[in-house]
């Protein structure tokens, strides 16, 4: 089994099994090592800061941390736990190509379509199960309509992503995505999955 083979079994099984990924995670990729292709793709959001009103946890890694360990409570929700852990993990493996300084202000447009690309290379280069690659892939493409759907922007496309992902598995990961933040308002964010559901005919 080659390295790169074994770190990503090493992973999942991190991923599916601990109650708290990010412990592994943090081990794993906070050292010196130098990360090859495709886990280096992992390695660059350490150096990929975000907004500090949206994100007051910091860069991208530190964000990935929290949403694992927010999609480790509610993998058994899902009716894919394995693509669901692997999209919590890669959700915004495509900010550092996206992120930019706009006016004063980092923003990160488009990392859900660049994520969704990269993504797939990353699981191509370890893996041949397409249909696990197909799930995930679309989880990280799809991950941003709950913030376009809840707030009625012209990003959203609820028919594209209705034909290719379950509604509800977006909702999921979206909870965890907008939990995976300090200072966050619980309520708030899953008042605005029951809105998305709804707006999507997801009940």
């Amino acid at each position: 089994m080659s390295a790169d083979i074994q770190l990503f079994w090493e992973i999942e099984e991190h991923l599916m099994n601990d109650e708290v990924p990010s412990h592994y995670l943090k081990m794993r990729f906070d050292g010196k090592e130098d990360f090859k292709y495709p886990f280096n793709l992992l390695d660059k959001l350490k150096q990929t800061e975000q907004s500090p009103k949206h994100h007051p946890e910091g860069n991208v890694w530190n964000h990935t941390l929290l949403v694992v360990n927010e999609a480790a409570k509610a993998k058994n929700r899902s009716s894919d736990s394995r693509a669901f852990m692997w999209a919590a993990l890669l959700h915004d493996i495509g900010k550092p190509e996206a992120t930019k300084l706009r006016k004063g202000k980092i923003t990160s447009y488009d990392h859900d379509k660049i994520g969704a690309k990269l993504a797939e290379q990353f699981l191509i280069a370890i893996t041949d199960d397409i249909i696990f690659i197909k799930a995930v892939v679309a989880l990280v493409r799809w991950h941003m309509q709950i913030l376009f759907v809840v707030n009625d922007l012209p990003f959203t496309d609820v028919k594209a992503m209705k034909q290719q992902v379950d509604v509800k598995e977006v909702a999921l990961l979206g909870l965890c995505d907008r939990l995976g933040r300090l200072k966050v308002n619980r309520v708030e964010e899953e008042n605005n999955i029951k809105t998305f559901l709804e707006k999507c005919g997801g009940k």
